[in-house]
């Protein structure tokens, strides 16, 4: 049975868990400062320890600097140089106890900030369909081309740059009479004769049909090999025009040429499938459409 406890009894029991609990609490205080001291008085520990090896290795340099006898010259030399530097020790001690004071009191504040952004641009070439057997011209890979119809914004405003660029300061004139085989941009065919990214457009026209300059310009470059066969290139300030897979060229490099004469036959030469010409316009290094500049 247990026993009932005194008033009295109550209050000393009382008073022996209170004390209990306030000695625990005391010891976890000076068990935490303790720590706290030792964590500090390490790092200053460290910080003289840095110090004397830094006076050591001093004192073994002007040691060096004295000792004509023991060293040769090419190391007193440098031992010299060494000591010329100015060191401040003062300030290299000032710069350790902030760095010190600053991990202890836990006042390093670090700011990360990171932006990411994801764009997704989707482009819907459509695939340009032959309307007949005369089409060909060069492979030239991931060519950079203008008047496409994509979804970017800034190709077009690009694209509207140099076509009123063109247009304000340039005169042009279809180079043949003909009907549009093959269109500009990316184009789809089991035909290993075409490029998978045209540069250009292609008229087709008889064999021999005339081919004239579509602006003022010089002859830059006349040449009967390569994928475009017989063809010319023609160039007024920064915009060129070429002329490729022709039967015969009437012009040569270097020749000045005005806008409408004859230059060069319709033909079916180098990289080509059915008589037609293929006609570039190139301002720098950008290939622009010709439908954006005349009316074919």
């Amino acid at each position: 049975m247990e026993r009932t406890l005194s008033p009295e009894e109550k209050i000393r029991r009382a008073e022996e868990i209170y004390n209990r609990r306030r000695n625990q609490q005391v010891r976890t205080t000076v068990a935490t400062v303790k720590v706290s001291d030792e964590k500090k008085y390490g790092l200053f520990k460290k910080m003289i320890l840095q110090i004397l090896i830094c006076l050591v290795i001093y004192f073994i340099f002007h040691l060096i600097q004295s000792s004509n006898y023991i060293f040769s010259e090419d190391v007193i030399n440098k031992a010299k140089e060494i000591l010329s530097y100015d060191v401040n020790f003062q300030s290299m001690y000032q710069q350790f106890v902030e760095f010190v004071n600053t991990q202890i009191n836990g006042n390093v504040e670090k700011e990360e900030e990171s932006d990411n952004e994801q764009k997704e641009e989707n482009q819907n070439n459509t695939t340009q369909e032959v309307n007949n057997e005369a089409i060909g011209g060069a492979d030239l890979g991931n060519i950079i081309m203008e008047g496409i119809e994509v979804a970017n914004q800034k190709e077009e405003i690009k694209e509207e740059t140099n076509e009123e660029y063109i247009k304000n300061n340039f005169s042009f004139i279809k180079p043949v009479e003909g009907v549009v085989s093959s269109e500009f941009g990316p184009r789809t065919s089991n035909n290993p004769q075409v490029s998978k990214n045209h540069a250009g457009i292609d008229i087709a026209a008889n064999t021999g049909t005339s081919i004239v300059a579509a602006m003022d310009g010089t002859v830059i470059l006349d040449s009967t090999t390569g994928d475009y066969g017989y063809h010319l290139k023609i160039e007024n300030q920064d915009v060129i025009t070429l002329y490729a897979h022709c039967s015969k060229l009437l012009v040569k490099q270097g020749d000045t040429v005005t806008k409408g004469q004859k230059i060069a036959e319709v033909g079916e030469t180098g990289k080509a499938f059915g008589a037609h010409l293929h006609f570039e316009i190139i301002r720098g290094n950008t290939y622009i459409n010709p439908r954006s500049v005349l009316e074919f």
